[in-house]
């Protein structure tokens, strides 16, 4: 974990602490902070180290389907479960159960997911028997779980359940001290895996990611390192690498215009993101760390 922010450091602070607990945690945070880097050092430095670490995204699947993949099914639960299968949460026995995007938990499974949490027991959709199972859960968000509790769009007693360890995970902005070390980071990675001769970053395009905004955090970091190393033509990254947008937006900053709001500046990022894809969502959603549905509702709200 890369960090030099007493803010991070505190959040890690919690994630090492809670990790020698059989402690439920939620994770929050902006996209693209890192929360699934949260999840998983707090694996690691558990006892069920040795064991599953099973993920699951709440929001890419239909209610239904989502509940089959949780829980698991018997042959004939519906229509198409030919034979038996397993859900994530029997994988995660004596492991970790990361429940990304929670919010996004349909309220019937809210429902078996709180029975899971207080009686470490359910049923697979279509069956009679009784399954238990030991798994810490890890729940990740983007979302004001408290004020999707106030909207009755989320169970207040599921939200006391996983809510016994909040870790909140920083946006990039405010820890700007971790952003030559991350940097350097994903550059060294991706410079190995893309086979490039790059391995220092010049003070001119450093200085650029400093003052830049970064509204897709961590994940647009990286994923901005990655596009420079790879367009790069000397051993050294430089500011010509770094993408247009990024480069306009800090000119802008220095000329003493206002670079916009963060959900402007955030619509900005998407509409890149959607123009590189060629329109393509689903790659969109998947560059941007989201689901395709939340990719959705971000483009319905620039209308």
């Amino acid at each position: 974990m890369v960090t030099q922010s007493e803010a991070m450091r505190e959040a890690i602070g919690l994630a090492e602490r809670v990790a020698a607990t059989a402690a439920n945690v939620l994770v929050t945070g902006e996209s693209g902070v890192g929360k699934d880097a949260i999840a998983s050092f707090i694996h690691r430095r558990s006892s069920r180290a040795a064991q599953s670490f099973v993920k699951i995204d709440c929001a890419t699947l239909p209610g239904h389907l989502l509940e089959a993949e949780l829980f698991g099914y018997e042959r004939g639960a519906f229509t198409g479960a030919s034979e038996a299968k397993p859900g994530r949460l029997e994988a995660a026995h004596r492991g970790t159960l990361v429940l990304d995007e929670i919010a996004y938990l349909p309220t019937d499974a809210q429902a078996k997911l709180l029975r899971v949490i207080e009686h470490r027991e359910f049923e697979r959709l279509g069956g009679r028997r009784t399954i238990k199972v030991d798994a810490r859960l890890i729940a990740l968000t983007n979302v004001d779980l408290p004020d999707a509790v106030a909207r009755r769009a989320f169970r207040e007693d599921l939200f006391y359940r996983l809510n016994v360890m909040h870790i909140s995970v920083p946006p990039l902005r405010s820890r700007k001290e971790d952003l030559p070390k991350l940097a350097r980071s994903f550059l060294h990675a991706y410079a190995a895996k893309h086979g490039r001769p790059v391995t220092a970053i010049a003070p001119a395009a450093l200085k650029v990611l400093q003052e830049y905004q970064f509204p897709g955090n961590v994940r647009e970091l990286a994923n901005t390192i990655e596009r420079a190393v790879i367009v790069a033509t000397g051993k050294r990254l430089e500011e010509g690498d770094l993408p247009e947008p990024i480069r306009d937006s800090v000119r802008l900053q220095e000329r003493h215009y206002h670079p916009g709001t963060l959900a402007e500046i955030e619509a900005a990022y998407v509409n890149e993101v959607l123009a590189s894809t060629r329109g393509n969502k689903a790659e969109a959603a998947r560059i941007l760390g989201i689901s395709r549905k939340n990719l959705y509702e971000r483009l319905a709200r620039q209308k």
